[in-house]
């Protein structure tokens, strides 16, 4: 069994505060007050998230991340929408908090008393340490297991004379120095721009670009999967709690995600999403490996090319017709509705008869079908709806649910004095309301009765999710 030697006596974080000159590179105290009350009227919070292999994602063109499946949560719970910003840096990340371009960090931050004049930390969702990353040997699957552990870094001393790299003003910079004067000899510290990523160091190593890193232990864990030839059992720290962060004068919303905390350890799921993502090898090999993972490249599914072709006639960005495509098939080809609509764009076989198709199962042909639908409705209302924006709105729900359900609900929105041109709020509202006598009985309603709070919600989720697409995706 390997051993693994505890190279300091003290609590380190895991990405520091202060530039390697000591100075302050960040704005320190919040620029505004947003608590709770102010998030749920506004309707979203907005979360600064990690950009790494295991926070967020997309796969298999669905969000995905052990960070982002538990805002998922804290949203539901506070009755609002999220939002997610990525960033790579904890400077920049208590900057843009402070400065109230975020309302939470969800990073795996170290709770440090340093940190906590400037933020305000959540209870610890877990505990980790800091780990050594290294190559192991050449041909070390073929060597017995003591020959490959006496060429592996296990006494801080060995690292004398030897080049670290890590991250540009990170706590890892601080604790090699302070690892030297330990050792009462030099460890060469190469850093990396601020804007590096600890992932991008572990690449390096696995590939002999660099001799050696320091990663938080569940990263590096993570990563040992994606490159089994790096060894990480060298310990750097003691153990250190991980939490959430918020500014410090957003006391409710702080008191808030606590409860909503610990009622997620209570019931388990917490439990469930943390072995997903840290302890289901399995899990996060196929991840790693697929194709159709944003961990990989920048592929959403099989029918990338043809989204794109379409998206070029329709005038669309292509991830957008992506968005519409999964949600009406999860990019399964082989779908049909109770209402016998059918393929990828769940097209209807009256619509392909109306566009010359009679092949809906052909991925290539349903495609060409729901492009030239949703061309057809794009025209038809840029008669009354100028901004493209807000046009796209009023297609998605007509695709959804039919024209002439969207018509009734904007004839509606004339008539209670709403903005015709308008979705939110306006159009939108009414259509919802389309399962209420009051309004679905009114003489102007041509379509009748329509349970269109789904339509509704739908135009939202295929916007989110485009907005996630474009935050991993390359146009």
């Amino acid at each position: 069994m390997v051993q693994r030697v505890l190279l300091f006596i003290f609590l380190a974080s895991m990405v520091g505060c202060f530039s390697s000159t000591g100075e302050i590179s960040f704005t320190t105290t919040p620029q505004l007050t947003r608590d709770l009350a102010e998030i749920r009227q506004r309707g979203y919070i907005e979360a600064l998230v990690d950009n790494n292999s295991v926070s967020y994602f997309i796969y298999k063109g669905r969000p995905m991340g052990y960070e982002y499946e538990l805002l998922k949560l804290l949203a539901s719970s506070l009755k609002v929408e999220l939002k997610i910003k990525l960033i790579s840096g904890i400077e920049e990340a208590i900057d843009r908090l402070n400065k109230g371009d975020g309302d939470l960090i969800a990073f795996p931050l170290t709770i440090t008393q340093e940190r906590k004049e400037y933020v305000a930390f959540t209870d610890a969702f877990f505990s980790t340490y800091q780990v050594l990353v290294q190559k192991k040997p050449a041909n070390w699957r073929r060597q017995p297991p003591q020959l490959v552990e006496s060429k592996l870094v296990r006494n801080p001393i060995d690292l004398i004379g030897k080049e670290v790299h890590v991250i540009h003003g990170s706590s890892f910079v601080q604790r090699l120095e302070n690892l030297s004067e330990e050792v009462g000899g030099e460890i060469i510290i190469r850093e990396d721009s601020a804007n590096a990523e600890t992932e991008s160091l572990i690449e390096k190593v696995a590939t002999g670009e660099i001799q050696y890193t320091v990663s938080d232990q569940m990263l590096a864990q993570v990563n040992e999967l994606y490159y089994p030839n790096i060894d990480i059992n060298t310990v750097m720290s003691l153990p250190q709690q991980i939490a959430w962060a918020y500014r410090t004068n957003s006391p409710k919303l702080l008191e808030v995600t606590n409860q909503w905390l610990a009622s997620t350890k209570k019931q388990g799921v917490f439990q469930v999403i943390h072995e997903r993502y840290f302890n289901s090898p399995r899990f996060s090999v196929t991840m790693a490996s697929s194709d159709y993972s944003s961990l990989k490249g920048e592929k959403l599914s099989p029918y990338d090319e043809q989204l794109k072709k379409g998206a070029t006639e329709l005038g669309w960005d292509w991830r957008l017709l992506a968005s519409v495509v999964f949600q009406e098939s999860n990019f399964d080809p082989h779908v049909e509705s109770w209402a016998g609509a059918v393929g990828l764009m769940q097209v209807m076989p009256e619509t392909g008869e109306h566009f010359g198709i009679h092949n809906l199962w052909d991925p290539g042909q349903n495609i060409l079908v729901g492009v030239r639908f949703l061309k057809y409705l794009d025209d038809y209302w840029k008669k009354s709806v100028p901004d493209e924006a807000e046009r796209k709105k009023f297609v998605l729900a007509s695709y959804n649910v039919g024209l002439s359900h969207v018509i009734d609900a904007q004839k509606l929105a004339k008539k209670y004095k709403k903005k015709t041109e308008v979705w939110d709020g306006n159009v939108g509202f009414y259509l919802a309301q389309k399962s209420n006598p009051k309004y679905y009985r009114d003489a102007l309603v041509s379509a009748g009765y329509c349970r269109c709070d789904g339509p509704v919600l739908y135009v939202k989720q295929v916007l989110q999710r485009y907005e996630e697409y474009k935050i991993h995706i390359a146009a």
